[in-house]
């Protein structure tokens, strides 16, 4: 992908807070991934998130995670792949039709956190994941005659995840597109996967240091590791986490970064070759 270009996402519909703080950050963001009700969210507010990011014509994403609302689904959970196929089918097919009601679509589908992090390092996970997406697609059509097929031809969603990761694998494995996705606010592992949250380092939460990695990543395809080893990356996709206490102010200072650097936000789109 041109690295003059990028989507810049962040996770929302995840707060009890009237959806002030998704507001502040949509009109900085090119891509909405919205809780899917099983980590956060509920049916309102899923509905309120849809709406929000119509409004600011910001690309719609399913982000389900796993059924752990005491632990906003950052905790593994050692579910089998019929289960975790049925939890994301579920998830995506719940928001699918919200959208649907609404004139909307779902451009792409991430993974909510122990979800996402357990699917970059397992292949089965993954392809469970993927496969839950298809199922939820083909459902909502064949249950109702009145909604927007998202899906027709084959137009499935594009699978967002960590950046060289066994997501990436099974997209290819069943023909979906993949969106390498990087992180402005985590720390790396010498391995390219995300620092775990319960080890220092793993959030980053100095602005000129996120704006700083957020250039590196998007211009130099490349990432410093918490040893101080640098990793190569795909930047096809960049995230900011929405529930994080300063969120607005570096969505804002992330996107002014990027313009400054002459880097174009824009949503992935099934046109481009990057995401295959």
């Amino acid at each position: 992908m041109d690295n003059s270009v990028i989507d810049f996402n962040s996770d929302l519909g995840e707060l009890k807070d009237g959806g002030r703080s998704d507001r502040g950050i949509l009109p900085f963001i090119t891509s909405a991934n919205i809780a899917c009700g099983y980590h956060a969210g509920s049916k309102e507010i899923m509905q309120r998130t849809v709406r929000s990011a119509l409004e600011f014509g910001c690309n719609i994403g399913a982000h389900p995670g796993f059924p752990d609302r005491e632990n906003f689904g950052r905790t593994e959970m050692n579910l089998n792949h019929d289960e975790i196929r049925e939890i994301v089918k579920d998830q995506v097919a719940s928001l699918k039709l919200i959208c649907d009601s609404l004139g909307a679509k779902i451009s792409h589908v991430k993974p909510h956190g122990a979800l996402y992090n357990m699917a970059a390092n397992d292949y089965d996970i993954s392809l469970a994941i993927c496969e839950g997406v298809i199922d939820a697609c083909k459902s909502a059509t064949e249950d109702r005659e009145d909604v927007t097929d998202a899906c027709e031809n084959n137009d499935y969603p594009i699978i967002f995840g960590l950046s060289g990761s066994k997501t990436r694998d099974a997209t290819e494995a069943l023909g979906l597109l993949f969106a390498n996705e990087v992180f402005s606010d985590r720390g790396y592992m010498p391995d390219g996967t995300l620092v775990p949250r319960t080890m220092d380092g793993a959030l980053i939460k100095d602005e000129a240091e996120i704006v700083a990695r957020v250039i590196r990543m998007v211009k130099e395809r490349e990432v410093e590791a918490i040893d101080g080893s640098i990793i190569p990356i795909q930047a096809d996709t960049l995230c900011l986490h929405g529930d994080g206490e300063h969120a607005i102010a570096f969505a804002k200072k992330i996107s002014a970064a990027l313009n400054d650097a002459d880097v174009s936000l824009l949503p992935p789109t099934k046109a481009q070759p990057s995401h295959k």
